[in-house]
């Protein structure tokens, strides 16, 4: 492992540490409904990762949807982050990712579009009109753009500064994905969100009749 990516693994590993700390772990055990959508959303999310592409043609890095919009829309921030780390550990151990960069992966590939994420929603949820467009397109569907937009950038700087590939196989192999995966990734997260406060709106954690519904 490169010091990068050992700086990478302590750096996530503290951050799950923080993560976990704030889990009130014995209402978890207890509740079925939980650990369902936990795992559930985990295996769903595992099960996207398996399929990516890269630029044919020579070394590149690969690509694929993240769905981690949605995923922390319905869970909330912190079991977002253990379902996505579940879904990490699935792919690396199928050798989808290296082991080496489980730490790299985890904290720009899985905390960063996250936490972009929610911020975006918690700035949304306070400072916005409350109703079902805002939930789904600025809380949702653009977020998932920008997610996505925002891994590819981060992994880029680390592929750079890490050695991993030259700049011109990064800015020629997948930089240039970036515009190409915007709207899927945003459609997918955005329809996702709509579907489930459709048919499912209790499953959502972040969504509330009483706040985008009621009186409207």
């Amino acid at each position: 492992m490169t010091t990068l990516q050992l700086v990478g693994l302590a750096l996530y590993a503290f951050l799950l540490l923080g993560v976990a700390k704030n889990i009130h772990w014995p209402e978890f055990l207890a509740s079925k409904q939980k650990q369902h959508m936990l795992f559930g959303c985990a295996a769903a999310v595992f099960f996207l990762w398996i399929f990516r592409a890269s630029v044919p043609g020579g070394p590149s890095p690969s690509v694929h949807f993240m769905w981690l919009v949605a995923l922390a829309l319905t869970l909330g921030f912190r079991y977002s982050m253990l379902a996505a780390t579940l879904a990490l550990i699935g792919a690396t151990a199928i050798g989808k990712e290296s082991w080496a960069m489980f730490g790299v992966n985890g904290l720009l590939g899985i905390a960063a579009p996250i936490a972009f994420s929610y911020m975006l929603f918690m700035l949304a949820f306070h400072k916005l009109p409350r109703n079902l467009f805002i939930y789904v397109f600025l809380c949702a569907f653009i977020p998932g753009a920008m997610a996505i937009a925002l891994k590819i950038a981060l992994m880029s700087g680390y592929y750079v500064l890490d050695d991993v590939y030259t700049w011109s196989v990064v800015k020629d192999n997948y930089l240039i994905l970036i515009p190409l995966l915007l709207f899927p990734e945003g459609m997918l997260n955005g329809m996702t969100m709509t579907i489930l406060i459709i048919y499912f709106p209790g499953l959502a954690y972040t969504f509330h009749d009483e706040f985008y519904i009621d009186g409207k």
